[in-house]
């Protein structure tokens, strides 16, 4: 009797589509406030469990066609990416993608929606093609996209956090 094969579909048969998702969380703050905060790249590490070091290149800032880099921790291992802003509506979404708008690997993307005295900040994660470097199987992938969206899930409660604390140090200091 032999064992059951396990999912493990090649990845020249699958639809990069199939593993986006997104994720959503109410913030205490204005999307103005939201938006300077996300697109100062070099911020991130505040809230992101696993990206560190992140910089604009010299001269370049939070506008499309910008790049930066940043170096990006998964599983003990450690590695430098290249982004290129590809969106930057202040108050509304900052979007960029690892590998460059050209040929990209991955698009990233926060909106920003008022609501109340706050903002829904919705973040995004697309895999534009699929790439051996990612995993070679269907079950890799799920895996990925898995650990991507803890990480996002991880981001928005700690940006979340961050803000309340900001809010709170501002009234204190106000009083």
């Amino acid at each position: 009797m032999s064992a059951p094969i396990p999912d493990i579909e090649p990845v020249d048969a699958l639809d990069a589509a199939d593993f986006a998702f997104t994720r959503r969380a109410w913030v205490d703050a204005a999307p103005a406030r939201v938006y300077d905060l996300i697109s100062d790249v070099s911020a991130i590490g505040r809230w992101s469990p696993h990206a560190t070091d992140v910089a604009f290149d010299p001269e370049a800032g939070p506008r499309v066609g910008a790049w930066f880099s940043g170096r990006n921790r998964k599983d003990g291992k450690e590695w430098t990416s290249r982004s290129q802003i590809v969106r930057a509506d202040p108050e509304t979404a900052f979007g960029f993608v690892v590998g460059g708008a050209e040929n990209g690997i991955v698009h990233w993307e926060w909106t920003l929606t008022p609501q109340g005295q706050g903002t829904v900040v919705q973040q995004s994660w697309r895999l534009l093609r699929l790439d051996p470097v990612l995993g070679t199987t269907r079950t890799d992938l799920d895996a990925l996209r898995r650990y991507m969206t803890n990480s996002v899930e991880g981001t928005l409660t700690t940006l979340a956090q961050w803000l309340a604390e900001e809010r709170r140090r501002t009234e204190v200091a106000v009083a």
